[in-house]
């Protein structure tokens, strides 16, 4: 059985697809899974590959979407991007880490949808 927290990710990175999509993005993978973790969604824009962390939250009671990116995560993101580049034979340089940050009303309404782009450095 799929537990409330795997559906609030699940429809935030539906959100964030429809999202970026509307942005002229292309959506290329969804939920690669490297040993280090999850990538939620890998797209293409304007000849970049970019590697996408969904962050969902529910009000605002824990703080906002992207507060939760924390250094130790943005670790994570690097060595998962680091893998990507390795499976799938590409040169790090050419690929950017953005986070979405979708929040919801507590009634389940979206609330907001923020994007930073390369908000992941050092590659």
């Amino acid at each position: 059985m799929v537990g409330l927290r795997q559906r609030l990710g699940s429809l935030g990175e539906r959100v964030a697809a429809a999202h970026l999509e509307a942005k002229g993005y292309r959506i290329r993978e969804r939920n690669f899974r490297t040993r280090e973790g999850e990538i939620d969604l890998v797209a293409e824009h304007r000849g970049t590959l970019v590697l996408v962390e969904v962050r969902t939250r529910r009000g605002d009671g824990q703080g906002g979407p992207l507060e939760s990116v924390t250094p130790e995560k943005q670790a994570r993101l690097r060595l998962m991007a680091d893998a990507y580049c390795a499976a799938r034979r590409i040169n790090p340089e050419q690929i950017r880490i953005d986070v979405v940050g979708v929040t919801l009303m507590a009634d389940g309404r979206l609330g907001g949808v923020e994007h930073v782009e390369n908000a992941v450095e050092g590659l």
